[in-house]
């Protein structure tokens, strides 16, 4: 997958408000909703505002304001949902990239789950 964005895809649509979300937390640069096929009780997307694929492109795109607003709002929603390491017992933190990623929405976007233990993400090799 190359860095081409497509400006049809869900989250694009989310962003323009064709798609209604459960917001979480919404910043200048990013947008924080439940996901609605939830993997945990606590299962919340972070997407930046900016047409970005994969965090490799944001990385190398992305202005510094909106790094560091998507960074800070990450941490948010885990203050807000109750599941920094402070306040519980952790979360799992997921973003897919391309084919090998299994990357579902050409939108940069992370998963956060926790509320209960995850298990392993990936199994040994057998």
């Amino acid at each position: 997958m190359a860095y081409t964005y497509d400006d049809q895809n869900i989250f694009a649509k989310i962003l323009r408000g064709e798609i209604p979300n459960t917001t979480v937390l919404e910043t200048e640069h990013s947008l924080a909703f439940r996901d609605l096929y939830p993997q945990a009780p606590v299962h919340v997307l972070v997407i930046p505002k900016g047409p970005y694929v994969s965090y490799d492109h944001f990385a190398a795109h992305a202005s510094d304001a909106e790094i560091v607003d998507y960074t800070r709002a990450i941490g948010e929603v885990c203050k807000l949902e109750g599941i920094t390491i402070d306040a519980s017992d952790g979360f799992r933190m997921i973003s897919n990239a391309g084919d090998h990623g299994v990357q579902e929405v050409p939108h940069l976007h992370v998963h956060i789950l926790g509320g209960r233990r995850i298990g392993r993400m990936v199994q040994p090799a057998g």
